[in-house]
């Protein structure tokens, strides 16, 4: 190490006074040259229950293995994971955005308590991803992530499938649309291994947003979990950590307003998932950097999107790899001036030079040329209007809708608007509310896609519109507003609605209304009853009571 360079890890061993933190490291096999060199935590969020985490020890050796060889120590831990899609619809998927505070807490907490020098962190399912980068914000050590890269696409009746379309046969199922055994065929062959979901979907969504965010060294994301590149990045970021080390390249460096900027703008050029406003908000926030929901929709308006992507699209992630990768979105973006090329990244490089390295392979159809883009504005637009005030997220790739307006089905809870839609209670021109779903309210803020699957499944995906104050999953697609604020736990007019009411989707006006007088919505909101709160104790009811708006990004603290 340079001489100027100050390890944090001397505090901890160097010197008499250290001998016992020594002897206790010592005691699991340390060494004294071991222990002389840089600690570099290994922070993994490996885990037993899901397919898009389980493949990370494997890559957490071969991380270890790199860091050796560059002339460090690594230190392996973990922290916890909650599978969205395993959770999805029930009372479980309550845990998974708090989760993403916990992982970050909890990475946090080992590298303070142990003074590592530098970090590498593993991610794979949706909250570990930017738990992770939370976590390397608030610490500003060292650091870079490495998402443990994309499932494989599965097989069914000739097709390429994701977990997507089994959410989705399950409407068809209810609707006598599919048959008991095509069901049980598709669940059996839509997840044929490890990785994480398949399509642009809110993992692959937040993989991308890192990489142009510069904190996940460009393209290394994108490498399948399976492919055997993958070992070999996972070496390559252990080596490289040490870089970051000796030119002592802190996150905070890296995460600025314009790399945000950047992360915003991949975001909307592939069609990616609604959560990327509530994470990059957050990390926006851990980084001491400015950042609102006005900036998404103020780069979603300039951005072309041009990748074809799932859900609303025909391809996988593993298709975006096999056309040129990450790489050859940045390309696009930096030829049409979409980009800050001049943002320094992991591999410390910029990302312009990241840009130039593209290999596009011939006859690729996943990635337009911005003479052709599949739609000239990108995938995600912010509305306001008088149901809700401090915004919401309205995913547009897949669909083409830009008003809509209908009488309201209004639901407090995810199952019961479910049941609704399996027992064909929701028609043609609704418009479905589902409430007290909210980040304090829910709590938890759960993802809708066994919902917003069911009606598409059912053949209503074009004819009727959903709002909630929950989030959606990377794979919902159709006309569906989330987030909206303020939720109705916290008093936002959503609480007000009722059966029947008319609501409003104007998408090019940026406008979600109730054909209410504002007189109207404060009266019924002074005799609104609020559901008594599911979880009076533990960590459901301290999130509850100290999260922020879906606005602000969901955050804790």
């Amino acid at each position: 190490m340079p001489k100027a360079l100050k390890l944090n890890s001397r505090d901890l061993l160097s010197g008499p006074s250290r001998a016992p933190a020594r002897a206790m490291l010592k005691a699991i096999g340390f060494t004294d040259a071991d222990l002389s060199k840089p600690l570099i935590g290994v922070a993994n969020t490996w885990i037993e229950v899901m397919p898009c985490n389980y493949h990370l020890r494997r890559l957490s050796e071969r991380v270890k293995a790199g860091i050796r060889a560059a002339g460090g120590t690594p230190i392996e831990y973990n922290t916890i994971a909650v599978s969205d899609g395993i959770s999805m619809g029930t009372e479980g998927m309550r845990a998974s955005l708090i989760s993403r505070e916990v992982i970050a807490d909890s990475i946090e907490l080992v590298a303070r308590g142990h003074l590592f020098d530098g970090l590498v962190a593993l991610s794979g399912c949706d909250k570990t991803i930017p738990g992770t980068v939370m976590a390397l914000a608030r610490l500003n050590l060292p650091s870079l992530m490495l998402y443990g890269g994309s499932i494989m696409p599965g097989r069914f009746q000739g097709q390429d499938v994701t977990i997507q379309d089994v959410f989705e046969a399950v409407g068809k199922h209810a609707a006598g649309k599919m048959t008991d055994a095509e069901l049980k065929e598709l669940e059996d062959h839509a997840c044929p291994g490890p990785g994480a979901c398949g399509g642009q979907f809110t993992a692959n969504t937040m993989a991308i947003a890192f990489e142009f965010l510069g904190i996940s060294p460009m393209g290394w994301n994108g490498v399948p979990a399976m492919d055997a590149h993958k070992d070999d990045v996972a070496f390559e970021s252990g080596k490289l950590v040490m870089e970051l080390v000796k030119q002592d390249m802190r996150p905070r460096r890296i995460i600025t307003r314009k790399s945000l900027e950047n992360a915003i703008a991949a975001v909307a050029t592939t069609g990616g998932s609604t959560n990327a406003v509530l994470h990059l908000l957050a990390v926006a926030r851990e980084a001491g950097v400015r950042l609102t929901l006005d900036d998404f929709d103020k780069i979603n308006r300039k951005v072309p999107l041009l990748a074809d992507l799932k859900p609303g699209g025909r391809f996988t992630a593993a298709d975006l790899y096999a056309a040129g990768g990450t790489t050859l979105v940045a390309k696009r973006l930096l030829e049409g001036g979409f980009l800050h090329g001049d943002q320094p990244t992991v591999t410390l490089r910029t990302i312009s030079e990241e840009a130039r390295r593209a290999v596009e392979t011939p006859g690729q159809e996943v990635l337009r040329p911005l003479s052709n883009p599949i739609k000239p504005t990108g995938g995600l637009v912010i509305l306001r209007g008088n149901l809700a005030p401090e915004g919401c997220v309205v995913k547009v790739a897949g669909h083409s809708i830009m008003k809509f307006q209908g009488p309201a089905k209004v639901f407090d809870r995810e199952e019961d608007a479910f049941v609704a839609v399996r027992a064909g209670h929701i028609k043609r021109g609704d418009v479905v509310v589902i409430r007290y779903e909210g980040p304090a309210g829910g709590p938890g803020m759960r993802e809708m896609l066994g919902v917003t699957a069911a009606i598409v499944g059912t053949g209503l995906g074009d004819s009727v519109a959903l709002l909630t104050d929950g989030r959606f999953s990377g794979a919902t697609h159709g006309l569906m507003a989330g987030h909206v604020a303020p939720e109705a736990a916290k008093g936002g007019p959503i609480a007000a609605v009722k059966n029947g009411d008319i609501i409003i989707f104007d998408i090019a006006k940026r406008r979600l209304d109730i054909k209410l007088s504002k007189k109207e919505i404060a009266a019924r909101l002074k005799r609104v009853k609020h559901p008594t709160p599911r979880y009076t104790t533990g960590v459901m009811a301290k999130y509850a009571k100290s999260v922020s708006s879906a606005s602000e990004g969901a955050i804790t603290g």
